[in-house]
């Protein structure tokens, strides 16, 4: 299918651009080229400290179709690898746990937690072989807010540059001490785009979430999108006058907030004055992603009635808009419509996100 040039292009100015075209959002050339172009040079979230926090701990993950492994070192240093042995392409690891060294589950080769190869078996006679060659492939890992980051691409800038100011932000909420509470997966009939579009506006908030609309001070919604995140926030309601409807948050204080976080281009962090909430959109097919959820609470919290009800209050909200972003998605295909405006007021940060977007697929 052919793409216009023009597709790429968002004007800078809100009240002059256009959203994305629908095309975009369907096409399978498209999917695979931001596989290539976005998410193989952008850093993702791929586990938490707390599953690398001694020496010896690892784990085991797949981030675009590769094969990963990260770990902990004797040396305390956290390395990331690609899973894949270097003699003909067997598995060094598996699941997750704790090890002194990794052992191939197809031909035996060992490698050590740097991911020096210690041990080729059957391997006498082979000319000019040199261990050192051998080695497991590195890939770029850190660390961040207790969340474990790998990027593909090995010039990424540093994960800290490319938070910008969001470590500032974010850092306010005391996620430190809290544990994960429980973690839910949602298989959507949408493209990945059509999820971060709805997610980056309040504007549906009256419409498509009545129970968060509640909590939240609608009139007072703010949106800042910056270089490479955004960041949504409201004050807390509280109990107003002749209020009836069972509320979470019962008071009103000018330091209590919910703060919402999205960075470019799939992972959200959503933060209420209890728990925090972890957000993964992870692109299967051009029309089909999984959400990833994940909750964080205090531990004294997690045998309390509010851990349940924060879990329960954040499904309700994820059901309405995969609702939403299903029908969106299927509408994106009516001939009836090609592309739309933006609102000044409300969709600063679709607006945002649409320019990094096009940015990074003209790269």
């Amino acid at each position: 299918m052919y793409i216009p040039q023009d597709s790429f292009e968002v004007d800078p100015d809100i009240a002059r651009a256009w959203t994305l075209p629908a095309q975009l959002y369907t096409d399978t050339n498209v999917f695979a080229a931001e596989k290539e172009n976005i998410f193989s040079r952008t850093w993702q979230v791929v586990g938490h400290a707390s599953q690398v926090e001694k020496p010896g701990d690892y784990f085991t993950t797949d981030l675009m179709g590769e094969p990963l492994l990260f770990v902990r070192g004797s040396d305390a240093r956290l390395r990331g690898f690609y899973n894949v042995c270097r003699h003909r392409a067997g598995p060094p690891a598996e699941g997750c746990g704790s090890r002194k060294l990794f052992r191939c589950g197809y031909h035996g080769w060992t490698y050590g937690l740097d991911g020096a190869l210690l041990s080729a078996t059957e391997i006498e006679g082979v000319d000019n072989f040199r261990a050192e060659d051998f080695a497991l492939a590195p890939v770029r890992v850190e660390e961040w807010f207790n969340f474990v980051f790998a990027n593909l691409d090995p010039e990424a800038r540093l994960l800290h540059e490319s938070l910008g100011d969001l470590p500032r932000q974010a850092e306010k909420f005391l996620f430190a001490g809290m544990k994960l509470f429980e973690r839910r997966t949602y298989d959507m009939k949408c493209n990945w785009k059509t999820y971060v579009d709805n997610y980056l506006e309040g504007y549906h908030l009256p419409s498509v979430h009545p129970g968060l609309n509640r909590e939240l001070d609608f009139n007072a919604y703010t949106v800042e999108p910056y270089a490479r995140h955004v960041r949504q926030f409201s004050p807390i309601r509280g109990v107003q006058p002749g209020d009836v409807t069972p509320r979470r948050y019962q008071e009103a204080r000018e330091d209590l907030t919910t703060d919402y976080f999205w960075i470019f281009p799939n992972w959200m962090l959503n933060c209420y004055p209890d728990n925090v909430s972890l957000n993964i959109v992870l692109p299967v097919e051009p029309e089909r992603s999984l959400a990833i959820f994940e909750w964080y609470l205090p531990q004294k919290d997690h045998s309390t009635p509010a851990a349940k009800a924060s879990v329960e209050f954040s499904d309700q909200i994820q059901i309405e808009d995969v609702g939403i972003c299903e029908t969106v998605q299927k509408n994106l295909r009516s001939r009836s419509y090609t592309r739309g405006r933006f609102s000044v007021k409300q969709e600063k940060g679709v607006h945002a996100f649409h320019r990094m977007y096009a940015d990074a697929m003209r790269s």
